[in-house]
């Protein structure tokens, strides 16, 4: 479905951006449902009520998103007294894995709390109350697990298809996914899942986007004026008894496996992104030390050679590597056999844009669909040809660790 921008976004709407002293951007959402959040140590945007909505889905909805903002923003009054990414008009952005099945989501809030390099600041948009009551926090008292889409026997047999269609040639890497659901005693507080998230995983970016909520490692892409930017995750280990983080680490930066699939994401997202920039370099890759995983990770920093917008740039390299697969359009074919489940916003791309077109979209992992007392958790692996169906199921078990953490209030 596709939403208009309404009689009030063809209207004047005025957009007001004032300094603030903000406390806790996450302590801010008022209500259990409908939180709207991209937080990372403490920095970034919250957001509540909707001043305007678009739902899209196709292999244009990336086009079909960006002129719908750009029209909305057309129709603003703004009164923007600091001028930095993300005060003025935003959106936050929520983006189908897919073509199809999945359901795009753009959402404007009627009010936008922004903190970033020391400032913070509010925003309206429309008429609304920029502090309303927040509602007490509520956790569940008990979560219980059943199979999702693609339970782990069958997700086990799928990573093993792909391997020897990968051992045939058919495709150098794939990345295949499967699903857990989480069933609470009461309905869950978005918030509450936030808070948990973002105390346990700073280094990541806590994100809410129409009930998607999780907190990603993976930075997709970053807008800033000319100037962008990625972080590129792919090669993954985990704690094993016994052995140091400093082994672990070292074991990762020599692992021919790892390397090799991460060489597969950097390369994909580089050579996508290289058309719209003037120059381009690449550092890495390094190693990301997580909680429950540590990730090879390498930046990708481009200047732009024109004012393009990042959802279009968001277009031109979803999916990458790391979580579609080399060739793409060969991955994501088999992805779409083997998995045979909707994977909706996961793996999508997720974050925020304003109206100058500079925003952050990072992919949507280490997340859940919540929607009442349910909770549909997604985790996926990169494989290539040596994989082993048994450790790629283990992976996938750690990656949904910082879910079952944030559900369970660990």
């Amino acid at each position: 479905m596709t939403s208009a921008p309404t009689s009030r976004a063809r209207q004047r709407i005025r957009v007001r951006s004032k300094r603030d002293t903000a406390g806790d951007l996450l302590g801010l959402l008022p209500t259990p449902e409908h939180a709207l959040a991209w937080v990372r140590d403490g920095s970034g945007l919250v957001g509540w009520g909707e001043a305007a909505r678009l739902e899209v889905s196709g292999p244009d909805r990336f086009e079909q998103a960006d002129k719908w903002w750009q029209e909305f923003c057309a129709h603003l009054d703004v009164d923007d007294e600091l001028g930095v990414p993300g005060s003025g008009p935003v959106a936050f952005v929520s983006m189908a894995f897919a073509d199809s099945p999945g359901d795009s989501v753009l959402i404007v809030p009627e009010v936008v709390v922004g903190r970033r390099n020391g400032e913070q600041w509010v925003t309206t948009i429309g008429a609304s109350d920029p502090a309303p009551y927040v509602e007490p926090l509520s956790r569940p008292s008990s979560v219980r697990y059943a199979n999702g889409q693609l339970p782990v026997t069958q997700y086990r047999e799928a990573v093993r298809e792909a391997v020897v269609r990968m051992r045939a040639g058919d495709l150098d890497k794939v990345v295949l996914a499967h699903d857990l659901v989480a069933l609470t005693d009461k309905p869950l507080d978005q918030r509450f899942v936030l808070q948990g998230l973002a105390r346990r995983y700073p280094e990541c970016w806590a994100y809410a986007v129409d009930g998607l909520v999780g907190a990603t490692p993976e930075l997709l892409l970053r807008r800033t004026g000319s100037v962008v930017d990625s972080r590129v995750l792919a090669g993954t280990t985990w704690p094993h008894d016994g052995i140091s983080d400093e082994e672990l680490a070292a074991a990762l930066m020599s692992s021919e496996k790892n390397l090799e699939e991460h060489d597969y994401a950097v390369r994909s997202l580089a050579d996508t992104l290289r058309p719209f920039c003037a120059t381009m370099s690449v550092e890495g890759p390094s190693v990301l030390r997580l909680p429950n995983v540590s990730h090879l990770s390498s930046d990708v920093i481009g200047t732009l050679e024109s004012s393009t917008s990042l959802l279009h740039l968001g277009e031109a390299v979803h999916p990458t590597a790391a979580v579609g697969g080399t060739p793409r359009l060969d991955a994501t074919w088999l992805i779409s056999q083997l998995e045979g489940m909707d994977r909706g916003r996961y793996a999508g791309p997720v974050g925020w844009i304003d109206g100058n077109g500079d925003g952050e979209l990072g992919i949507a992992l280490r997340c859940a669909q919540l929607s009442g007392s349910t909770a549909r958790l997604f985790a996926g692996c990169g494989l290539v040809a040596d994989s082993d169906p048994d450790i790629e199921v283990q992976e996938a078990h750690a990656k949904m660790r910082p879910m079952r953490e944030a559900l369970e209030g660990l």
